[in-house]
C-alpha cells in the first residue's frame, strides 16, 4: 500500500501500519518473553525503518505498553501503585516516581479518562505501510513520523476536508497511548481525529530529536489520502516549505 501523503511530505521514515491479528508473522521482530523492561516504541521505530515487529501480551515489554496497545489495564500491577509511579513515587523499595503528574490524586483523574480497552486479538503488529496487502488485511491505525514542517502539513490536511478546526489533538499520555490507544478511541467516534504524539519524555530517546508522531484511524487516513489532490499541497506556500526538507 502506497501513501501519496508520504511522498508529498518527503518523509524520512515509512508510515507504519498497526494491524491486529491472531497470527504472528514469522519474519517479525519480537521482544523475548520474560526479558528485561523494553519500550514498544523502539519496535515502532524499527517498523518505520522497514522492519516488521509483533507484540503480544507476554512480549510487550512493559506494563504501560500493554495498556497503550489495548491489552487491558495492567497499570493495576504497577509496584507501589500506578498513581505513585507516575507522580512522586512510593519510597524505598519501589520504582522512583516519574514526576509526570504533580500528585497521586491527579494521576487518578488521568486514569479515570484513559480509554482502557482489551482488544480481542493475540498480537499487535507494526509494519511498514508498503508491506500491507489490502487484499489480506486492513490496518487499524496509520502512524507517521514527522518533523515540524511535515507535522504542520499533516495537521492542516487533517482539517482540510472537515468543518471546524479541531481534527487533530495532542493528549497527555505515554508514547504508546498516542500511537495506538487514543487513535483506537477516535476510530469509534463519528468523526475521528488525528493524534499527535511522542511527547512522552520516557519514549523520546526512541525517536530522532526532531520527530513527533501523527496517528490516524485507517478510515481517516484514507480520507486524507483522497484529499491530497487540489489541496494546499499543490499550492505555492507549501512548495516553499517542502523545498527545505531534505
Amino acid at each position: 500500500m502506497i501513501s501519496e501523503i508520504a511522498s508529498r511530505l518527503k518523509l524520512k521514515y515509512n508510515p507504519v501500519a498497526i494491524v491486529f491479528s491472531d497470527e504472528k508473522p514469522a519474519e517479525a521482530m519480537e521482544f523475548r518473553e520474560g526479558g528485561p523492561h523494553a519500550c514498544c516504541i523502539a519496535m515502532l521505530t524499527a517498523a518505520a525503518k522497514g522492519k516488521q515487529a509483533v507484540l503480544g501480551r507476554s512480549t510487550c515489554g512493559c506494563h504501560g505498553g500493554l495498556v497503550g496497545l489495548g491489552f487491558g489495564n495492567s497499570h493495576k500491577n504497577t509496584p507501589g501503585g500506578f498513581d505513585y509511579f507516575l507522580s512522586v513515587g512510593r519510597g524505598e523499595g519501589y520504582p522512583p516516581g516519574e514526576g509526570y503528574k504533580k500528585t497521586p490524586e491527579l494521576v487518578r483523574t488521568f486514569e479515570d479518562v484513559l480509554p482502557y480497552t482489551d482488544i480481542p486479538y493475540k498480537y499487535v503488529i507494526f509494519k511498514p505501510l508498503a508491506a500491507v496487502d489490502p487484499a489480506r488485511e486492513e490496518p487499524q491505525i496509520i502512524v507517521f513520523y514527522a518533523n515540524p514542517d511535515q507535522l504542520s502539513a499533516l495537521v492542516v490536511l487533517a482539517n482540510y476536508g472537515r468543518a471546524g478546526n479541531e481534527s487533530a489533538i495532542i493528549p497527555f499520555g505515554a508514547g504508546c497511548h498516542s500511537v495506538c490507544l487514543f487513535p483506537l478511541r477516535e476510530a469509534a467516534q463519528p468523526q475521528p481525529r488525528a493524534v499527535v504524539g511522542m511527547t512522552d519524555i520516557s519514549a523520546r530517546p526512541m525517536v530522532d530529536a526532531d520527530i513527533l508522531s501523527f496517528s490516524v484511524p485507517f478510515a481517516m487516513f484514507r480520507e486524507m489520502e483522497e484529499n491530497v489532490p487540489g489541496s494546499f499541497l499543490d499550492r505555492h506556500d507549501w512548495q516553499k516549505v517542502v523545498a527545505r526538507i531534505p
